[in-house]
């Protein structure tokens, strides 16, 4: 203690210690590291709770960052809506190009000297020509066929005939109480008919404006069909470059499987209305029932919505085969539905779909009922082979996800036997 009190104090000024810090013993420049700045300052309240404090600037950034994030969103949901109907058209053009690619790739593979915007234009004249051989030939008799079908609902439909056809066919059943039961309304037939008349009279401007959109629509659909079958190797290379090189065969392998399956499944249901039409068209011409030809095309045209197209179908024939020719015949005709129908759903789609579609019914109903509710008789036609591409997309992605973990997982090997 007495040496310490000799010596002299050494004291530091605050104000100086910065400066001497600053510079080493050679007289050399230095800086001291600056602080980090505290975003948050944890703070401990009442009863335990820790309250965080943010610096008014992070605030501000993290408000502002969340309003710009919104506003980008919204812009994008924004400009979708306003171009939904071209990505409509897009949708379509895109499943047509994957039904319309296998014939195109097929003139190229047996005509090699063939360019494939030839073959692309000679798939396309083989449409139009089939397309035009059956308007040649059926167009006209379909037409003729719609008139005097047209000419015996308004006959019959005219000055109660309704209420008198059904109450003598009903009273030779001892039925006639029902056909009392609902005069009312059959008497209000006719009227409701001619007012409906009326308004497709009246919105025949509006059927001309919508007619030119359907030919420009046409015309645009097919266009980027054409794009699409030219550029196809292109347009999967480049979609297939947008991921990891580890994935690629991932996402190629997806493609071809979507493709496929949406070609299968158009192509099948094509062939199962078509052989509906036919069945239905040999049967009423058998049976004697007028307009046999329109309502074959009607069978046929409905039978390519699924699940209820084919119910709706029989349902117009058998109505029809009851005021034409009697119950007699409209019980041969619902007997005669009810079996193909049994024949459609259990032989010719499981046989038909084997190979592009792999869903259960319940799957299908829903995905139907779905693409109906959104887009109507296009989202309902449509809604099968998006359904199929879903489950083909989550299908090989949970198979590639456990590829993946079997072989990150290390080989567990037998742990060594100490020596005894």
């Amino acid at each position: 203690m007495s040496e310490n009190r000799g010596e002299p104090s050494e004291r530091r000024d605050p104000q100086t210690e910065p400066a001497n810090e600053g510079t080493g013993e050679t007289g050399e420049q230095r800086t001291s590291p600056p602080e980090p700045v505290k975003l948050a300052t944890p703070v401990l309240g009442d009863e335990g709770v820790v309250w965080v404090r943010f610096a008014p600037s992070q605030v501000m950034r993290t408000v502002a960052a969340a309003l710009l994030t919104a506003a980008v969103v919204l812009a994008g949901l924004f400009l979708l809506w306003q171009v939904r109907t071209f990505i409509g058209w897009f949708v379509i053009a895109l499943f047509l190009a994957a039904v319309l690619n296998p014939p195109v790739n097929w003139l190229e593979r047996r005509h090699r000297l063939l360019k494939r915007s030839i073959a692309i234009v000679l798939t396309y004249l083989g449409v139009l020509v089939a397309l035009l051989v059956i308007a040649g030939v059926f167009v006209p008799l379909v037409v003729q066929e719609i008139r005097d079908l047209i000419d015996f609902i308004v006959g019959v439909s005219q000055a109660g005939g309704i209420e008198q056809y059904l109450r003598s066919m009903a009273d030779q059943f001892g039925l006639g109480w029902v056909v009392d039961r609902l005069g009312t309304q059959l008497s209000n037939l006719p009227s409701q008919l001619g007012e409906l008349a009326k308004s497709l009279l009246l919105s025949a401007g509006a059927f001309a404006a919508s007619a030119a959109g359907f030919v420009a629509a046409l015309v645009t659909v097919l266009t980027l069909t054409f794009f699409m079958l030219l550029g196809s190797e292109r347009l999967i290379n480049g979609t297939v470059r947008l991921f990891p090189e580890p994935q690629r065969p991932l996402v190629r392998g997806i493609l071809g499987q979507s493709g496929g399956a949406v070609f299968g499944y158009i192509s099948g249901n094509l062939a199962i209305s078509f052989i509906a039409g036919v069945t239905t068209f040999i049967l009423l011409v058998v049976l004697g029932i007028p307009n046999p030809a329109a309502l074959a095309l009607l069978v046929a045209v409905l039978d390519l919505i699924p699940m209820v197209g084919a119910t709706l179908g029989a349902a117009v024939v058998v109505i029809v085969g009851f005021f034409a020719a009697g119950p007699l015949y409209a019980g041969i005709l619902l007997v005669f539905f009810l079996i193909y129908q049994q024949f459609e759903g259990s032989i010719l789609q499981p046989m038909v779909y084997s190979r592009a579609v792999h869903l259960d019914g319940l799957t299908i109903f829903v995905a139907v009922v779905i693409g109906g509710v959104l887009l109507g008789i296009p989202g309902a036609l449509l809604a099968i082979p998006v359904a199929e591409i879903i489950r083909i997309t989550v299908t090989d992605l949970l198979a590639y996800r456990r590829m993946e973990r079997a072989e990150e997982e290390p080989a567990v090997s037998p742990s060594p036997q100490a020596p005894s």
